[in-house]
């Protein structure tokens, strides 16, 4: 038993075991701290480290008996070390040292690597040991032939992505299309190349089936970011110009910018074709990622849905609509009574429009013009110029201010108030920048409308501008403090100076 023991010693000796143990060790601390996400990890590694282990041992029991072969009982014992040895440089270089050195390389390259490396280490420790390599060679060609033959299409597909990863035509994360599949690459193996859909599927598409048929790579062009052109389709009536629809879409969709969407190049509009009863239009644009396509195709639709609403350009119904309701005055005017029952309804709500008589609210009712927004759309712009406000009829805004580059929110506004106002009393700039939170059912009212209540009234407009005046000075608070007094003596000021104003912009 001693002697066992004493050639199990010598053989672990012999082959540098324990050094192995600590060279093992090393490698796993060194990639549980800085190794990549994804790395091969150590489990092949430590399989041969176990079949050294047993290897030296079944070694030294060869070797304390009588055995023709107890030279050979150590190659296992050395070929387990130095293959060990090369996995485990092989992970420190490509796992480690070019991974921090952000050198990226192809999977099946690693491995190509690492194989030659053992197959020269191989042939290394079999000569050293003496073992005749001139029957394995032998033997090895006739094994080689018949492995061909049985295993064609698996070595098709093993050299279809050797040949994809050499000529560097698909790299992991190209979205690709083959046939009805469409995915973006996760993973290149020798077999075959992993795809991951957005129905979130993993498929598994064979090798020689990449080399054999067409792949797209999508959004791909040499130079240039990468970005895919959409289409995106809707129908108007054909009556309405179409220089006012494409007008209209860009207007909307230049104003504020869309998740996801490229600013370069820009979207586009364009005229298609003319039906029988619809002209059909489609807005091209740049998708910058891949992965978010039918939503930001919707985005773009109720941008463009609302953008046509605003402006009164109907939709194109379907051309096999009939409608059978009678368009006679009555209907109509009953019509016409409705909304303007909204309207006055709308209007009494707003502590702004409080000092107008009934005669002046149903004036100022008839002369507001629809204008719905989609959620997210931008308003108003501030410092921008314009001359009308906005009364809320559904949803809720947003009113911010630019505060050292950055805009600052200052106020929400819901159904039954009004923003816009100093730019319609006035004609100063847009003291703020106004989104839409949700979508937004407004009106506007124009400045030529008001100017005739004031000239009939003049005295309203010390009422409105106390109103005012409070509604500056909140604004003013973002950018510093005022305390009781002072603010009191600012809304006075400010009533004033607006009294004035409102008086010499109106001609009163």
């Amino acid at each position: 038993m001693s002697e066992l023991f004493a050639r199990i010693q010598h053989e672990a000796a012999t082959a540098l075991s324990v050094w192995l143990v600590v060279f093992f060790v090393a490698v796993a601390v060194l990639q549980r701290l800085f190794a990549r996400p994804g790395h091969r990890g150590l489990r092949v590694l430590g399989g041969l480290l176990g079949l050294h282990v047993v290897a030296v041992f079944g070694a030294g029991v060869v070797r304390s008996q009588p055995f023709d072969f107890a030279n050979e009982a150590g190659v296992a014992a050395r070929l387990t070390f130095s293959w060990s040895i090369v996995l485990g440089l092989g992970a420190l270089l490509f796992d480690l040292l070019l991974a921090r050195l952000r050198v990226r390389m192809n999977r099946i390259i690693e491995d190509l690597v690492v194989f030659g490396a053992l197959a020269v280490v191989t042939v290394l420790v079999l000569r050293r040991t003496g073992v005749d390599l001139t029957g394995i060679v032998a033997t090895s060609a006739v094994v080689t032939a018949v492995v061909g033959l049985s295993l064609q299409d698996t070595l098709g597909n093993t050299i279809g992505g050797l040949t994809l990863q050499l000529d560097d035509s698909i790299h992991v994360g190209d979205w690709i299309k083959v046939g009805d599949v469409t995915g973006r690459v996760v993973d290149i193996r020798w077999r075959f190349t992993a795809i991951e859909t957005r129905n979130w599927e993993t498929v598994l598409i064979p090798n020689s089936k990449l080399a054999k048929n067409d792949v797209v790579v999508l959004g791909q062009r040499q130079g240039q970011p990468r970005q895919l052109r959409r289409w995106v389709y809707f129908h108007v009536d054909f009556r309405t110009p179409p220089g006012d629809v494409v007008d209209t879409v860009l207007d909307a969709l230049r104003d504020m910018p869309i998740p996801n969407v490229a600013a370069e190049p820009p979207p586009s509009c364009v005229l298609l074709e003319l039906g029988e009863s619809t002209a059909r239009y489609a807005v091209r644009y740049w998708l910058t990622d891949i992965a978010a396509d039918d939503p930001t195709d919707g985005d773009l639709r109720t941008r463009v849905f609302f953008a046509l609403k605003r402006r009164g350009i109907p939709l194109a119904m379907p051309a096999q609509a009939v409608f059978v309701t009678e368009d006679s005055n009555k209907r109509r005017e009953r019509h016409h009574a409705e909304e303007r029952t909204r309207r006055l309804k709308a209007l009494r709500r707003v502590e702004l429009f409080a000092p107008l008589g009934d005669a002046e609210c149903e004036r100022v009712a008839d002369a507001l013009v629809h204008a719905p927004y989609a959620r997210g759309e931008r308003i108003t712009r501030q410092g921008a110029e314009a001359d009308w406000l906005y009364l809320v009829g559904a949803g809720r805004v947003a009113v911010r201010i630019a505060v050292d580059g950055e805009e600052r929110e200052v106020a929400q506004i819901g159904a039954g108030e009004v923003f816009g106002e100093m730019s319609l009393l006035t004609g100063e700039p847009r003291a703020a920048s106004v989104y839409a939170l949700s979508d937004l059912d407004c009106w506007r009212l124009e400045r030529d409308v008001f100017r005739m209540v004031l000239q009939d009234r003049p005295e309203v407009a010390n009422e409105i501008a106390g109103q005012l005046s409070e509604r500056r000075v909140r604004l003013e608070e973002v950018r510093g403090d005022l305390d009781a007094v002072a603010r009191a003596r600012r809304v006075e000021q400010e009533k004033t100076a607006l009294v004035a104003r409102m008086r010499s912009f109106f001609g009163l």
